[in-house]
């Protein structure tokens, strides 16, 4: 279990990697926790907005070529499919090219989605846990093939110590800031209905830092 008294760190840009786990189309079939269409869109969400927030992303899969087939098209559109690596192994931990890939982020924070939840997310999760990696899943960018798979992989997960989330409020956490110039890009790629506008608020406060600057400027400079 985590120490609660341990001060808690944020996810940041800086300290943050994103793995996301065997979307692939022949599992997404057979996933019954979500509408396919809602967990394509929460997992296109998720990793469109890591790629807003420069955060780095290590795509697998497992067997694509015969069991499973390939990651669902949508996702490839954002990833790109040359730096998928596939692999054959149960736990994405145990294949040494995709613990390579986690390692070579140099991050510490690590959020993590798959299909299914129990096993292709809990599984490398729980592994990163006894690694020293403070662990996420997003578990709305997750899913499984029954109530009682979801409900047992998320118990498992909490008594370990994972960090269980929604994928909108992991990127915002990393976004941090709504006055940030990401703001409006980081809530489009979520899909939020406001992120016209937040993108609006961003920009009038970089105005206002501006004319404040621009001031200051003034102010110390000497008179001619």
């Amino acid at each position: 279990m985590t120490d609660q008294s341990k001060p808690y760190t944020p996810l940041t840009t800086d300290n943050s990697a994103l793995v996301l786990v065997d979307h692939q189309v022949g599992l997404m079939t057979g996933v019954r926790d979500y509408e396919t269409g809602e967990l394509k869109h929460n997992v296109v969400a998720l990793a469109k907005a890591a790629k807003v927030l420069r955060i780095p992303t290590v795509v697998t899969t497992t067997a694509r070529d015969s069991m499973w087939g390939p990651t669902f098209p949508e996702l490839v559109e954002v990833v790109g499919g040359e730096h998928i690596i596939d692999r054959s192994s149960v736990n994405a931990w145990d294949d040494p090219k995709v613990a390579a890939a986690i390692e070579a982020t140099g991050r510490k924070k690590l959020i993590f989605a798959g299909i299914s939840l129990e096993v292709c997310a809990a599984f490398p999760a729980i592994t990163a846990l006894g690694k020293g990696y403070d662990v996420y899943v997003a578990v709305d960018a997750s899913g499984t093939f029954s109530e009682t798979k979801r409900q047992a992989g998320l118990l498992r997960m909490q008594q370990a110590g994972v960090i269980l989330s929604d994928y909108a409020t992991l990127m915002v956490e990393i976004l941090k800031d709504n006055a940030s110039p990401l703001a409006g890009p980081v809530y489009g790629a979520l899909d939020m209905p406001w992120a016209t506008l937040v993108g609006q608020i961003a920009e009038a406060y970089v105005k206002r830092d501006r004319r404040r600057s621009a001031r200051a400027d003034r102010r110390a400079s000497p008179a001619t």
